[in-house]
Order: structure tokens, then sequence, then C-alpha cells
């Protein structure tokens, strides 16, 4: 409406005939109104964009919960809801920021041309979304925050497309949005041409997983003999979600040595491995010094109160002192803040996380900044009270044997970002056929 009567003023004084120089002047006042809004505009995508990649950081962090990530959700739409005042100046906006081919962006973009329903829009930012491997990720996670009325067109579209990487576009988006294409998925599985192109590969055989198709088993112990090492990793994944907890053995290769799927191998490996078994991978794991972050972790994970002691031993160290004290959480439930079990940094800086690990396992340099540093002395008092009610040789997460769904539930719906994964994938494992659920996508309240 301001952009309306400020037009229509503008053409009363062309129509009035004043002097040239009133009339520069007048036109002259216009574009500079219309630059002040084009700069609002900048904002809203700028401030959309970083809050993104702050939500994408957030949904990893351990201070984070869903609460906590939904009220940033709340944030970015307001920031999109700026942009959708006029589609015509947020898009402009919207199309400059997609030269910078960074995932707020097209994250911000791709929301924006999706609500506008205009097709030439969709067709720019599923293009730059997918030329830069960086900013494929804000393309995908735009199409799991919008309502599936608006998606669902364009999701079946991609996985129909001759296109792979439209068709790695389709199955990524109901990778996010665990939603089952039925025999679309099916089709990529049996098809040589998808096969060959292996992240559509890998994805697919990951959404198998994720949605606990049985019927993708074949599909699956075929991968399993792939030669390359992420089709194997996301086929052995698959099938250990599919109940097929035979194939345990086949994550050793990547928990033995640091890679890129060494941290999700340990995620799942030791949470359906024996107990005996798991004991024996770690020991194995302990010889080598260099695994010690690995180590801390199965023990989170395996959560066998066995491992206490040593737990509270590493929080001695500096180096991994947070890391023990976030594993011994997991299996206690036992919160180090609230129970005043907590002591002041060290004087000396906390060495950093190697940088091959980081680089291998796509972790960054603050994976325990969040992280409460321990006070050793106070959780040995603790747990020569409390360690009574736990028992050697049995699982448990949160202070609660594994096999408690009602606690697990609770968990996911409350606890913190780690948590709330570590407590979907426990309940995936206890409730069969019921899809992994996506403790990363939008909180919908």
């Amino acid at each position: 409406m301001v952009q309306q009567k400020e037009y229509n003023g503008l053409k009363s004084v062309h129509d009035s005939q004043l002097s040239p120089r009133v009339a520069d002047l007048s036109l002259q006042n216009y574009l500079n109104s219309q630059n002040a809004y084009a700069h609002n505009y900048e904002h809203y995508v700028g401030d959309a964009a970083f809050l993104w990649i702050l939500r994408s950081l957030a949904v990893t962090q351990p201070h984070y919960t869903a609460n906590d990530i939904w009220e940033l959700e709340q944030r970015i739409e307001v920031s999109l809801d700026g942009l959708m005042t006029s589609i015509d100046m947020g898009w402009q906006a919207c199309e400059s920021a997609l030269e910078l081919q960074e995932p707020g962006e097209v994250f911000a973009a791709t929301v924006i041309a999706l609500r506008s329903h205009e097709v030439s829009k969709i067709q720019k930012t599923v293009e730059v979304g997918l030329e830069n491997d960086l900013a494929t990720p804000g393309l995908i996670s735009a199409m799991g925050w919008l309502p599936a009325d608006i998606t669902n067109p364009w999701t079946e579209r991609f996985l129909k497309s001759k296109e792979m990487s439209h068709k790695y576009l389709g199955t990524a988006i109901c990778s996010v949005r665990r939603q089952d294409p039925g025999k679309l998925l099916t089709n990529i599985l049996l098809r040589d041409d998808c096969l060959q192109h292996e992240k559509l590969y890998a994805r697919a055989l990951r959404l198998t997983g994720e949605l606990r198709r049985q019927d993708g088993m074949p599909a699956i112990n075929q991968a399993m003999s792939a030669d390359s090492e992420g089709i194997r990793f996301w086929a052995t994944w698959s099938a250990a979600l599919l109940g097929h907890q035979g194939c345990a053995h086949n994550f050793q290769p990547f928990i033995a040595e640091m890679g890129p799927y060494q941290n999700q191998a340990i995620q799942l490996a030791f949470r359906i491995l024996p107990v005996e078994q798991a004991r024996e991978w770690i020991s194995k794991l302990v010889e080598d010094e260099s695994q010690v972050r690995a180590v801390i972790k199965a023990i989170g994970v395996l959560g066998d109160p066995h491992a206490i002691n040593w737990l509270i031993h590493k929080m001695q160290v500096p180096e991994v002192a947070r890391l023990a004290g976030e594993a011994f959480s997991h299996i206690t439930g036992i919160d180090l803040k609230k129970n005043q079990l907590l002591m002041e940094f060290p004087d000396s800086p906390l060495p950093s996380i190697p940088d091959d690990e980081i680089e291998n396992n796509h972790i960054g340099l603050d994976e325990d900044e969040h992280l409460p540093y321990p006070d050793a002395e106070k959780i040995t008092a603790i747990w020569r009270e409390h360690g009574q009610h736990f028992i050697v040789g049995h699982r448990y997460f949160m202070g609660h044997p594994v096999t408690a769904p009602e606690a697990l539930k609770e968990i996911v719906k409350k606890g913190t970002q780690r948590q709330r994964h570590a407590a979907a994938m426990e309940l995936a494992l206890t409730e069969n056929g019921l899809p992994l659920a996506n403790t990363c996508a939008r909180i919908r309240v």
C-alpha cells in the first residue's frame, strides 16, 4: 500500500508538468525509498541465513533442548515472514544472496520460492542448491521446513526425474521428513543407473533403514558387499535398524580407525552388540591411545556401569574430562550441574580436538565446548552412594534400563539434543516397525 501511494504521487507530479528539476527530485525520493525497503529485505535474508546456520549447529549441541530449538525456529520464521511481505522485493534480495551459494541463503531463498508457487523461482533455488555440495543442506532443509502440501508435489517430481541429482534430492527430502515414497524408493534400489550414483544409492539405503522398510533387505544385503565404503556402511547401518543384529561385526572396521563413519558406527553398534562382545571391542580400542575419545563415546552408548570408574579416572584428564562427564551422565542420568558436581576449568588452555578427527568425523572444535567440567572427586563420592542401584552387565540410558520405552519417549520430547538423538535410536531398536524419529527436524507443536 505504501509503495502504491508513492507511485501514485510520482505519477501525479509527472502529469501536472512541474519543472524538470522538481520531477527529478520526486523521482530521486521515490528511488531512495525503494532502496531503503530493499535494505530491509536484505537484512531479512541475512538474518534468516544466520539463524539457520545457528540452528544447524544447535541441533547437535548438548545444551540445547527441543524447546530451545523451537524458540530459535520462531526467530527464523519472523525473518521469513518479513521477506513474504513483498514477494517481489523479498525475492530480489534472495536472488542476490543466492550468488554466495551458501546454505543459509539457499535455505531462505528456497522457502520464499516455494511459498511463491512460481516455478521459475523454485527452479533457480534448486539449480543453485545442487550446484554446490556445501549449499545442498540448505535446499534440503527448506523442503523439510515447509508443510507437506507445498513440498509433496515437488518431492514426487524430483523422485520421478531422469536426473540423478533430482532423485537424490527427492530421496533426501523423504529422509528429512521421514516420508515413505513407496515404490519409488524400491525402483531406485533396483535400477542400475541409480546404483551407479553413489550419493543417491547411499541415501536410498539410509532411508530404507530410517523408515524401517523390511522389503528393502534384499537390496541391503547386496549393498553390504559393495566396493564403496560408504555404500557398505549405510547398508550395514540400515540392516541393524531393521533388526538384523548379526551384521554388527560389519561395523568393526569403521570403529577401529578414525574415519567419516566412525562416530555413527559407534552410536549404533554398541546398542546392538551383546555386552560381553562390546567390552571386547572396547578393550581393543583402549590399546590405541589416539582412540580415547572413541572409547569414551562407546562406553556412554553401551551404558554398562562396569566402566564408570574408568570414566571417572578420565575426568581428571583435561583433554577428555568433559566428554567423560557426558558419558557418565548418559549412563546414570545424574545431572552434573543440578547436583553441583562441577569444578572450574583448568587454568591452562584445554587442548583442541585433533585435526584429523575433526576432518574425518565432521565435528567442530567446540564439540565439548558446552559440556560442564566435572569434579572427579565429588563424582566419585556420589557414585559410591548411588552405584549400588546399577547392575553391572545391564545397559542403562539416563538412569533407566534401555528397555523402558516410556522413559525414552520422554527424553525424545524433553531431553537435550544429544540425549534426544540417543533416545530416538534406542526407541527405534526397542519398538519394531517404528521409523527412526528425526530429532534434527523442525519442531512442530
